[in-house]
């Protein structure tokens, strides 16, 4: 298993689904956590579970990702409080109002707009923010999808989010590889999360069970990907988009 003992570890979307079920995970494997969300109720009792369960201290901050002055704020009240930023995991992001709804010939500027705003913006904010303050041999992970590396029908604005998304990955992993800043992206398929009840009220994710592995993913199964990613056990891994999906994808 491995180690985050001591490393200090800032979280968007981390008030559920992946991000709160990674919080966990990272926690048990002894991080400090800084986490970020817009759900300041559901922060804050998250933030006070972990605390109790894991005698780790966690940081909890409202912040809206589309706001960068928030997000700056954010990462250098976490250096300070901790005195150091050991990676960043940028996991929040939104599917739009027309997913499931619309095609490609009558999206929206507004749905397209606010998806490319809080997905792409949104992790692109947190990661310039996590870059100029990271340590040397920091590590982070930011949230993509299998729809950054396929074509879905009548989800246009999240696919093409996403694929940005492992864009500006790979872009901040050429840049900081001398500092040996890792910055990875993730890939997860149907996961058991509220997103995915989205998805299936408009008829997308009915073919849950038609991976090789043959359910859904659970949440804490991508934690445990991002918990590798984040430690020294992934010191030459970096550049890379790692799909969690059981098989669906190839």
């Amino acid at each position: 298993m491995a180690s985050l003992k001591d490393k200090v570890i800032a979280i968007t979307g981390a008030a559920g689904g992946i991000g709160a079920a990674t919080a966990h995970v990272l926690a048990s494997r002894g991080a400090y956590l800084s986490l970020a969300d817009t759900d300041a109720a559901e922060l804050q009792h998250l933030s006070e579970e972990i605390s109790k369960n894991y005698k780790t201290e966690v940081l909890a901050t409202t912040v809206d990702v589309t706001n960068s002055d928030q997000v700056d704020e954010w990462v250098a009240a976490t250096v300070k409080h901790f005195s150091k930023l050991s990676g960043g995991v940028n996991l929040a992001g939104i599917v739009g109002t027309e997913f499931g709804r619309k095609g490609a010939h009558e999206v929206s500027d507004q749905d397209f707009d606010l998806v490319m705003k809080i997905n792409v913006k949104g992790v692109m904010a947190c990661q310039r923010a996590q870059l100029q303050h990271i340590e040397d041999g920091g590590s982070i992970v930011n949230a993509a999808s299998v729809s950054g590396k396929m074509g879905i029908p009548q989800a246009l604005s999240y696919v093409a989010s996403k694929h940005a998304v492992i864009g500006l990955t790979r872009v901040a992993a050429v840049e900081n590889g001398h500092r040996r800043v890792r910055v990875n992206a993730i890939a997860p398929g149907s996961v058991d999360t509220k997103m995915l009840d989205a998805a299936r009220e408009v008829h997308i994710g009915d073919s849950d069970h038609k991976s090789p592995i043959n359910r859904i993913g659970k949440a804490e199964e991508v934690g445990a990907l991002i918990a590798f990613l984040l430690s020294d056990e992934a010191s030459f891994t970096t550049g890379a988009v790692y799909t969690i999906d059981g098989g669906l994808t190839p």
